[in-house]
């Protein structure tokens, strides 16, 4: 073969390489097939995807604390809980410019529900300092107002905080108001001079202006400026020279007066308006929950807490959830048991019989599914209550006497029977797919060999169900897990699931990191259960027919 035969390299009819034309051919097969199931890709990624890492991240977010009152956390690493003591003047400080911070922007009560979670009582302390809060500055208020009486005007503080830039544009917008006011800008004086004021007053002004839709100009400063603006003059009494014109004035006849004023210790304002402010156990949980993460949410669903001194469980009366977990796993094993031995005789009947009358029972089996849920408990609670109709059959039949009725609802059993008849069609239809499929003469061909009709069942028609068995034992022990509606109208208090509890923490007391937590416990015990059954049974044994 010649060498320019050896070479050749194969085209296509236009000319072009065949291999890049079948490359480029594949790619577009590919692409045409990704954009096929596009829609459901991005189906599954938004409804089960995306709620699942949701629910793991808030079961360790713990944002609400340090955005909430940053600048007390940051005073708050200086303070050792150990010394049993409060914490110093400067983190009350800093905990009064949080605080009117997060009352204005109405997040004060979040940050005490989030906290009560951990200490009960902080929820009530921090609703009730927000009702006080706006008062702590007043002491300073009313001796800046009678030194000068432009310091009650939002203009001097405006013509003191903000830059000339923002002073001029705030001007010409003010004259020909189309569109919002520009964005408050502090001067580079006072963020030198004056920095707690600068601080504060900032966070009013974006405040006015963003929720407020009000200008800074119009509005009052908020009290505890005037507690910053005292602050600030204190440590700088020459902070003037930084100003120029109107500001330097007033802010140089401020700085020689501050020696004189009266002070306020506003440690004993916040304890004044919640002894509980002084409480160093208090302040410990709120610094030991001050990290942007936690794993105090885990801890709970474990029957653990996290405390400054470290990990430790809870008392033995508060420990609820690891029983809970246990009595879930257990009931969700009885009730996939009790669907077996109910189902698998009705499975075994309808793959025995002709066609036209198993038809006519699987309309039986799928008859339950056409009536709502809560219709089909509900009668299990006129069923199963003691002047219900199985008692009274039971009395009127001289099985048990009047007085000794059967307690059989708000308990575990109620849960029980309620649940295996809900549930009972799931373990059917897949034993009846797969026996479907078992030809008969199997059977008939161990009997011709001797075998009588319990060994021929067992030995030769019973491992070939196995399939269906393992199918309906894993639908009904996943949604048995997961139920919270029957348990909570059948079960009582000793027969509820742990999925009533994170039922409960979502819709009633809203603690979503606990719930979300004891939904990522329960994930994780379904998925080493799953591997279990796969290691004993086999998932590839599973089969729906």
């Amino acid at each position: 073969m010649s060498d320019a035969t050896s070479n050749q390299v194969l085209t296509t009819q236009d000319g072009k390489p065949l291999k890049a034309a079948l490359a480029r051919a594949l790619r577009r097969e590919k692409m045409r097939s990704l954009l096929l199931i596009a829609p459901l890709l991005i189906f599954v990624l938004i409804t089960f995807v995306a709620p699942i890492f949701d629910m793991l991240f808030r079961s360790v977010e713990n944002q609400i604390v340090s955005e909430t009152i940053p600048r007390t956390v940051v005073a708050l690493e200086e303070w050792d809980a150990e010394t049993g003591e409060a914490p110093g003047e400067d983190v009350y400080n800093a905990l009064l410019f949080d605080f009117i911070i997060a009352v204005e922007n109405k997040r004060h009560t979040q940050l005490g529900t989030r906290l009560n979670y951990e200490q009960t009582g902080l929820s009530s302390m921090f609703r009730r300092t927000g009702r006080r809060v706006d008062d702590f500055g007043e002491t300073y208020a009313d001796q800046f107002i009678d030194l000068n009486e432009a310091w009650k005007e939002p203009v001097t503080w405006v013509t003191v905080m903000a830059s000339p830039s923002w002073i001029e544009a705030q001007k010409a917008w003010a004259s020909n108001p189309t569109g919002p006011e520009p964005a408050f800008e502090l001067s580079p004086a006072a963020l030198d001079v004056l920095p707690a004021t600068s601080d504060l007053y900032g966070a009013f002004a974006q405040f006015v202006q963003v929720e407020e839709n009000d200008s800074p100009t119009e509005e009052d400063p908020w009290t505890p400026i005037y507690k910053a603006l005292y602050q600030d003059l204190s440590a700088n009494p020459n902070a003037a020279t930084a100003f120029s014109g109107e500001a330097a004035t007033l802010v140089g006849q401020a700085a020689a007066a501050v020696p004189a004023f009266e002070t306020v210790s506003v440690k004993e304002l916040f304890i004044d308006a919640d002894e509980d402010w002084g409480s160093a156990e208090n302040w410990a949980v709120i610094k030991t929950f001050a990290p942007t993460y936690t794993s105090g949410y885990f801890l709970s669903a474990a029957d653990a807490q996290l405390t400054p001194t470290g990990v430790e469980m809870k008392p033995d009366d508060e420990q609820i959830y690891l029983f809970l977990f246990y009595r879930t796993l257990l009931l969700s094993i009885i009730i996939t048991i009790s669907c077996l031995l109910l189902g698998y005789p009705i499975a075994f009947l309808l793959a025995a019989l002709p066609l036209r009358y198993s038809n006519l029972l699987l309309i039986l089996v799928l008859l339950p599914f056409w009536t709502s849920l809560l219709v089909r408990t509900s009668a299990w609670k006129v069923l199963l209550q003691q002047q219900g109709v199985i008692n009274d059959v039971l009395v009127w039949t001289g099985l048990i006497s009047d007085a000794g009725r059967l307690v059989m609802i708000n308990n575990q059993t109620g849960t029980i029977i309620a649940m295996t008849h809900i549930l009972l069609p799931f373990m059917i239809l897949p034993l009846y797919s797969v026996m479907k499929t078992i030809s008969p003469s199997y059977v008939r061909a161990a009997k011709s060999l001797g075998a009588n009709d319990w060994t021929a069942f067992w030995r030769v028609y019973f491992p070939q169900s196995i399939p269906g068995i393992g199918a309906g034992a894993i639908l009904v022990f996943i949604l048995a897990i997961g139920y919270y509606i029957t348990p909570e109208l059948v079960g009582g208090t000793s027969g509820i699931f742990i999925s009533n509890r994170i039922a409960f923490h979502i819709s009633s007391s809203l603690n979503w990191g606990l719930a979300a937590a004891l939904g990522t416990l329960l994930l994780v015990a379904v998925l080493l259960l799953f591997v279990a059954y796969d290691r004993i049974v086999g998932i590839d044994n599973v089969k729906l027919g």
